[in-house]
């Protein structure tokens, strides 16, 4: 767990910790990873993600390590990062850091000083595991509540992360607001806004009624995803058996710990348009037989066209005399 420290202090305790041991052969060779250091040599069922808790103006200090099972060396970039949701609620780091990936720092020796970076290159021996530490420096001003971020390796052509959450003391808001519901074919899409400054889990409780009474009712269940304050996720509810013909109400229903909750609604009205589509070409044809036999009695029995008897200006503008 991070400790609060002095900045001068968490630099010289940064380089006197970076050190490498080896990976035990257990780990499959399967490409290098970084993940949260543990106490331990096996770092495979460690820690999920790297907790971090302070006050503001606090520096926070833990590790991770960059585990190297393969055969040669591997030189990666380490640097921190904002978290974020993608658009279908998974997680992504931000290109730009502002919040806590630009607190995130490194130590750095430079002919023969000691400095915090925030990025570092690290060489990681074959079958080496190498742990990093790493500091977090909390502004006086950060707002109280979650900051979810990552330490980001780069190397051999690809990247990998570790998370890291990070949690200001202070009051803290629980909020989240679902969105935009509308019934499209098969499914049911709504987006999902977390209003407040806490990580969210959502539940979700869907119910819809018909004209002739209730079609679906499921009960809350906890999404998939972990949805970061002030982001904006776009989901979808499958409903493979919706109604051929019927107007139907749809009610979506979201709860959250610390009491978030919000509910949306929205209509729709399914009508089988093939069934429509024939009818309305039986209709077409019975208007035609119309037209045909009205025009033949409009002819003599010759087939001589009969005049018609003059309309009147009444007849011919609807004009009232």
């Amino acid at each position: 767990m991070p400790y609060a420290l002095s900045a001068a202090r968490v630099l010289g305790l940064t380089l006197v910790l970076s050190i490498t041991v080896p990976v035990p052969l257990a780990l499959a060779d399967d490409g290098w990873s970084v993940v949260p250091s543990a106490s331990t040599a096996d770092t495979a069922d460690g820690r999920p993600y790297v907790y971090a808790e302070g006050a503001p103006g606090t520096v926070l200090q833990d590790a991770v390590s960059v585990l190297n099972p393969g055969a040669k060396p591997l030189t990666v970039r380490l640097r921190g990062a904002d978290a974020d949701n993608t658009k279908g609620g998974g997680f992504t780091v931000r290109k730009r850091s502002t919040d806590t990936g630009a607190w995130i720092g490194f130590a750095r020796e430079t002919d023969g000083r000691r400095t915090a970076v925030r990025e570092l290159s690290v060489r990681v021996p074959a079958h080496t595991r190498a742990d990093v530490p790493f500091t977090l420096s909390v502004p006086a001003g950060a707002a109280p509540g979650d900051h979810p971020g990552a330490i980001v390796a780069s190397g051999g052509g690809r990247s990998s992360a570790a998370r890291v959450q990070l949690r200001v003391n202070g009051p803290t808001l629980s909020a989240l607001t679902v969105e935009h519901v509308a019934v499209h074919a098969d499914r049911i899409l709504y987006e999902l806004v977390n209003r407040g400054t806490t990580v969210l889990t959502p539940r979700l409780a869907v119910h819809a009624d018909g004209v002739f009474g209730e079609l679906l009712d499921r009960a809350p269940r906890t999404l998939p995803l972990e949805l970061l304050p002030g982001r904006r996720v776009t989901l979808s509810e499958p409903w493979p058996d919706t109604p051929a013909l019927d107007a139907v109400d749809v009610r979506l229903t979201v709860t959250a710990a610390g009491g978030a909750r919000d509910t949306a609604s929205a209509s729709a009205r399914f009508v089988p348009w093939g069934a429509v589509a024939g009818a309305g070409c039986g209709l077409v044809a019975v208007v035609g037989a119309w037209l045909v036999v009205r025009r033949h009695r409009r002819r003599g029995p010759g087939g001589e066209a009969r005049e018609e008897e003059p309309r009147t200006e009444v007849e011919l503008t609807g004009a009232v005399s």
